[in-house]
């Protein structure tokens, strides 16, 4: 019996072509400079070299830049499934490498799809709170950033020219190809509408493919990590003994049972809960303007102050506050939230509410002022 042999593999599909695969391109070259300087930003924010003050206004700037990070890399995911699927017949081309400069440029390309596919993939998993990877999502995001972005770079270098004239020259047959990346680009629209929602208030309803939505909550906020979940049970954070304490660089030691801090003056202010996964939502704060506390104790008028929490286990039990937000009036150790004493959940008896910061850095269930 005589073997035929099998035809080689064609693609035949108009769209496995440069037109396309480049258009797909200059979307997610858009795309990941966004999520890629706002990502810069957020851990920026939460994990600032030793010279970054951050500011403490715009009030809703973290909101904003975090909010763009999380809902724009969830809007890149059709493209870059698009573009993957464009291109993939490249794959099999025969010989696999055909020089040096060919061996380099495919090893590049395998470089920027698996970064793009690991931040996409743990940026999915860390905003859905499964985190079944071994490794710190933070520090591993956060480099491989710098990793996809710079073979993007060479990337986008070596094929620009032949992108550009790609895309400047249409071709007659071009309804398909239209067709096509309108379809993906109304893909991801719909990815975007049904995510804003979770930044947004007046779209929450629409956010079904958010974790967490505004409103919804104890007193009608939103919890990340839960009393349970940082091991504060009733029994400490209702502690007949508890003391807040003013420490550290100060000319006088201050200590306030919860009680003394009912009876201290009270202020109000409107301020955003941020998170990192992308959600945020307004909330009314009542409590004490922690600069009220520090003038009180007696400190340097840059010092930076260490917030401590009771929770005794995590990577957020304690936070930073520089000198430009601790003088600033919207920053409160609160004991309200929306008109009733703090849930458990949102930091009972005390917490850190500052504007333009993360929600990490809102130290929950605060025990300890620490003047550095």
């Amino acid at each position: 019996m005589v073997r035929v042999p099998h035809p080689p593999l064609r693609f035949t599909s108009r769209l496995h072509d440069e037109r396309v695969a480049a258009w797909l391109g200059i979307m997610l070259g858009l795309s990941f400079t966004t999520t890629f300087v706002t990502g810069l930003i957020s851990h920026f924010m939460q994990h600032p070299a030793g010279w970054m003050v951050w500011p403490s206004h715009p009030v809703n700037l973290y909101r904003v830049t975090q909010g763009l990070h999380v809902i724009c890399g969830l809007a890149t995911i059709p493209f870059l499934l698009a573009k993957l699927w464009t291109v993939y017949p490249r794959l099999w081309r025969w010989p696999p490498i055909r020089s040096a400069g060919h061996a380099i440029e495919r090893a590049l390309v395998f470089v920027l799809v698996g970064a793009a596919l690991f931040q996409v993939g743990t940026g999915l998993l860390n905003i859905a709170y499964w985190y079944a990877f071994p490794f710190f999502f933070p520090t591993a995001h956060y480099w491989t950033a710098y990793l996809l972005y710079g073979a993007l770079v060479i990337h986008v270098t070596n094929k620009w020219a032949k992108a550009r004239h790609t895309v400047m020259t249409r071709p007659e047959d071009d309804l398909r190809r239209r067709g096509f990346l309108l379809t993906v680009a109304a893909t991801s629209g719909v990815v975007v509408l049904t995510t804003v929602g979770e930044a947004f208030s007046p779209l929450a309803k629409l956010a079904v493919l958010a974790p967490r939505r505004p409103g919804v909550g104890p007193q009608d906020l939103p919890v990340n990590r839960s009393a349970y979940a940082a091991g504060i049970t009733t029994t400490i954070a209702h502690d007949p003994g508890y003391r807040l304490v003013v420490t550290g660089r100060v000319e006088r030691e201050l200590s306030f049972s919860l009680d003394d801090l009912n009876g201290l003056p009270s202020h109000t202010v409107r301020l955003p809960i941020t998170c990192v996964e992308g959600w945020s939502a307004g909330a009314t704060w009542e409590g004490i303007r922690l600069r009220d506390l520090l003038n009180t104790a007696g400190v340097r008028q840059d010092a930076r102050v260490r917030i401590e929490s009771l929770e005794r286990v995590g990577v957020y039990t304690t936070s930073w506050v520089d000198h430009s937000h601790w003088h600033d009036e919207l920053t409160l150790l609160a004991l309200k939230v929306n008109g009733s004493p703090l849930d458990l959940d949102h930091g009972f008896p005390c917490r850190l509410i500052a504007p333009n910061r993360p929600g990490v850095l809102q130290t929950k269930w605060v025990h300890k002022v620490v003047v550095a």
